[in-house]
């Protein structure tokens, strides 16, 4: 399937900027993954996104929610980037990101995964979670295991996908959405700092998991989640910010900003942060 005239769209920035850890890269750019229990390849053609394995009805019930085609990026980073010049260079430098709209389980589960860890490790961990309790689709694709299926397993289950401590905190994650104790789309809807103490009910889940699955799992575009880079980023960046000066889409700079300064590590050196980031800055209006 062929979907034209898509601008502000990147599939690289998008799917492997970590807001998402299923999908691979093929040798000709496109990449391959599973999401919604389904196997799909996408690439990218100027403006075009083609979609292998995916007929019409599967776009307009899955793939065009899940890529957030229809939420008007250009006008969001028009605006976010009045906010701060930062911001205009970190929107400028990946202007095609977009925020998935994923699964809440997968997202959930994949950030309680990503808990003091890097993303190669968390890629591998979620990978042997899928081949180990998920169903196979085709050659080593998996669905990604359901709350249900994982619920009736115990930490020792989990030994092969090498998650450590973490293995309990998915084993309680996943028993609390099964029973319904936690329904992942009330929360969707609750107030930010409810939902945010609804999803901390789970043994090991703290703010900081809790955001990504709001902002990932459930498109809460408000929240804007702050692990140690963006910590980092906002205290040397943005010093005078905090993440509600961000606005309704927060998320959106979050995300700007976290891939930004994930690859430009030589803006946060302390006796250069200040001349990188503004030689940095000089090229991109180049």
């Amino acid at each position: 399937m062929i979907i034209e005239n898509i601008k502000d769209f990147d599939l690289a920035q998008t799917l492997d900027c970590g807001q998402a850890f299923r999908w691979r890269e093929l040798e000709d750019g496109s990449f391959k993954g599973v999401a919604f229990g389904r196997l799909v390849t996408f690439q990218k053609d100027d403006e075009k996104i083609i979609i292998s394995g995916c007929g019409e009805t599967d776009f307009e019930k899955i793939w065009r929610n899940y890529l957030d085609l229809d939420l008007d990026y250009s006008s969001i980073k028009s605006d976010l980037s009045k906010l701060h010049p930062t911001l205009a260079d970190a929107a400028r430098f990946a202007p095609g990101i977009r925020i998935l709209n994923q699964e809440p389980w997968e997202a959930l589960c994949s950030f309680i995964i990503s808990q003091n860890n890097n993303i190669p490790r968390i890629k591998g961990i979620v990978e042997r979670l899928c081949q180990s309790f998920g169903d196979p689709i085709e050659g080593d694709f998996c669905t990604f295991p359901s709350a249900e299926r994982i619920a009736a397993l115990s930490p020792e289950d989990l030994s092969p996908i090498r998650a450590g401590f973490r293995a309990r905190y998915i084993i309680d994650g996943a028993r609390k959405v099964a029973n319904g104790e936690i329904d992942l789309e009330k929360v969707r809807f609750m107030e930010i700092e409810d939902a945010r103490k609804e999803l901390m009910k789970i043994t090991g889940v703290g703010i900081k998991v809790a955001d990504c699955t709001l902002l990932y799992g459930l498109h809460r575009l408000d929240c804007f989640p702050l692990d140690v880079w963006m910590k980092r980023a906002m205290a040397t960046l943005f010093p005078e910010m905090k993440p509600s000066d961000f606005g309704k889409y927060g998320g959106i700079a979050q995300q700007y900003i976290f891939h930004y300064s994930r690859m430009h590590p030589e803006l946060f050196q302390p006796a250069t942060a200040g001349n990188a980031r503004r030689k940095f800055a000089h090229r991109l209006l180049e």
